[in-house]
């Protein structure tokens, strides 16, 4: 799909006539209020947008996101809820804390509720409790690690969720999840629209794989890095240490390899990253294993840095299961080269020193870092800002250097991977040397 031609009409759910609570002061924050005519261009590249000038079409933008001067809802009789799904993620809990504190603070907005344990916490039969958020409750969740409202996978009732939401008289509901969130959130919207009712739905993109499409980087990958880099250090030493050291890595990436790659420039000790973008061959003159061969030959270490998505073409003899939101379950690529690799210089009667490293649930746990806790920071409030203006099925993205509100099915449904012949991968193949590992 081109950028111009992705639909960035915002839907609403009617008039904005109450009076912001946030215009305190007329020289501070009424300076920050935005318009929906503060737009975000999709392509800021100067000869595409010559060229729609040109052709007298209109530059495709989203909407900047931000506080409104006047809301939708009234904050004295509103209520909130939170529901946070899928894997976990360092910054969770920053963004629950962001929302809460502006809604309370913010806007007035005394009664946010917190749904237990993902879409379950919708559903009767789970008989999950749901949380009391106040700020006493968030005040200091930023510095812990997972999800104060815990999570769960696979899908639920869509009718059973809304039914929830309407007993309960939510005006506005914060799903903090990945791409499967977000197709649930979809459904739930058109549920909602479909029943004639005012509530709102609000998306804050989740995934430690920064994978979401039309996001340009989603929380918790800046702390993803940040440990992956120090794995990468550790890998490093290990493989230095021993005569014919390597030094294995399996990070994250279960369809896009941003963290390998990302982490690969970071801490540049690493000779060779497999992503799940590139395809390599393990075997033959110009494969992985003679490539590390070779590379032991010269520097006697080595250090390997694979996405978890990678090479699971070597894999495909293994049964295929799922998990409880039906994605396929990846065989262990990290497993597979470290058999690989060891069988392979045995039969060459090659002594090495193999250290794998698998650091993936322990960044998951995490508590965000330092440029986490500022980003989260933002999307949360921002979230909160395109609800009260009723805004809805949409969720809260970073674009062109701008918070924006992408529609719903801009993003959910695609994936957002590396380029093969774009920067990042490019700088990944000159920090390396490690060229291409194929035979063709």
């Amino acid at each position: 799909m081109k950028l111009d031609d992705i639909d960035t009409t915002i839907p609403t759910l009617g008039p904005l006539k109450i009076p912001s609570p946030i215009q305190r002061e007329e020289n501070t924050l009424s300076r920050s209020f935005v318009d929906d005519t503060d737009k975000v261009v999709l392509d800021v590249k100067l000869k595409n947008l010559i060229q729609m000038a040109e052709n007298g079409k209109n530059f495709n933008a989203f909407e900047l996101a931000g506080p409104r001067n006047k809301i939708y809802f009234d904050p004295s009789k509103l209520r909130c809820a939170l529901v946070t799904c899928g894997g976990l993620c360092p910054g969770i809990n920053d963004i629950i804390r962001a929302i809460v504190l502006e809604l309370f603070y913010g806007y007035g907005v005394k009664n946010i509720f917190g749904f237990k344990y993902g879409l379950q916490g919708f559903i009767p039969e789970y008989r999950h409790e749901i949380m009391d958020l106040k700020p006493e409750t968030v005040a200091n969740i930023h510095e812990m690690g997972g999800s104060i409202l815990g999570s769960s996978r696979g899908p639920q009732p869509i009718d059973g969720i809304v039914d929830t939401l309407e007993r309960m008289n939510i005006g506005i509901l914060f799903m903090i999840g990945g791409d499967g969130t977000l197709m649930a959130a979809t459904k739930v919207a058109d549920s909602i629209t479909d029943r004639g009712l005012k509530i709102s739905i609000v998306g804050i993109p989740k995934t430690i794989d920064n994978d979401i499409y039309m996001v340009s980087r989603t929380f918790g990958f800046d702390t993803a890095v940040d440990v992956a880099t120090q794995a990468i250090r550790s890998a490093h030493n290990e493989s230095a240490a021993y005569p014919n050291g390597i030094g294995l890595i399996k990070l994250m990436g279960r369809y896009s390899g941003f963290i390998a790659a990302t982490a690969a420039l970071a801490q540049q000790d690493v000779n060779f990253v497999l992503i799940p973008e590139v395809d390599f061959d393990l075997k033959g003159s110009n494969g992985f294993l003679a490539a590390l061969e070779k590379r032991l030959a010269q520097r006697g270490h080595a250090v390997i840095v694979s996405a978890e998505g990678a090479g699971q073409k070597f894999l495909e003899d293994k049964k295929t299961e799922r998990d409880e939101s039906g994605n396929i379950r990846l065989k262990d690529i990290g497993g597979f080269l470290k058999d690989v690799i060891s069988d392979y210089f045995k039969g060459k009667n090659i002594d090495i020193s193999l250290k794998f490293i698998d650091p993936s649930y322990m960044i998951r746990s995490l508590p965000a870092n330092a440029n986490d806790n500022v980003f989260c920071s933002f999307l949360g409030r921002d979230a909160v800002h395109a609800g009260m203006a009723g805004k809805t099925k949409l969720l809260i993205g970073r674009w062109n250097n701008h918070f924006v509100h992408i529609p719903m099915g801009a993003s959910a449904g695609k994936r957002k991977q590396v380029n093969p012949k774009g920067k990042l991968w490019l700088s990944v193949l000159g920090a390396t040397g490690q060229g291409s590992l194929k035979n063709d």
